[in-house]
């Protein structure tokens, strides 16, 4: 069975899912691809108790690197761009072609773009820290003022 819950956080009411103690995606609150709860998944804070806490945590800014049991579904090469952007250390940035040459495809800027769109656990998952190779802030699926919200609490700008 999948639980849901809400975050209230700085920026807004988060939407966590998941299955089996294991989260599955965060939604920001005007996301436009914001899913519909669905009928039978249950209403439920204590599966996600810990990562409840790590969220207050980060957004206090007494957090910088998420411990937190996910689920990640997507392509291999989805899951591997995730799990480099996960290596971005809090209050550092990484453009698209960093992470390209980092999971050894220095031409996929572009595909990692798309995998990075489609990070189904944004902020723990941190892809608002891809920015332009230029240094300009990039799209992101909460907003550019969201994305820019983010970093200014990692005192990146």
């Amino acid at each position: 069975m999948k639980h849901y819950c809400h975050s209230e956080t700085p920026i807004g009411q988060l939407l966590l899912i998941g299955k089996n103690g294991l989260l599955e995606k965060i939604y920001f609150p005007k996301a436009a691809d914001r899913t519909v709860i669905e009928d039978e998944w249950e209403l439920n804070e204590e599966p996600f108790a810990d990562v409840l806490n790590q969220l207050k945590e980060y957004f206090a800014g007494r957090l910088q690197e998420f411990n937190v049991k996910m689920h990640l579904q997507g392509t291999d090469f989805q899951i591997r761009v995730w799990e480099e952007l996960q290596q971005i250390p809090y209050g550092r940035t990484a453009s698209y072609g960093e992470i390209a040459k980092r999971i050894g495809n220095p031409k996929a800027c572009r595909a990692v773009g798309g995998a990075n769109r489609k990070n189904p656990i944004p902020i723990i998952i941190p892809c608002h820290r891809i920015i332009g190779s230029d240094g300009s802030l990039t799209g992101f699926g909460g907003g550019l003022d969201l994305k820019k919200n983010l970093l200014q609490r990692e005192t990146l700008l």
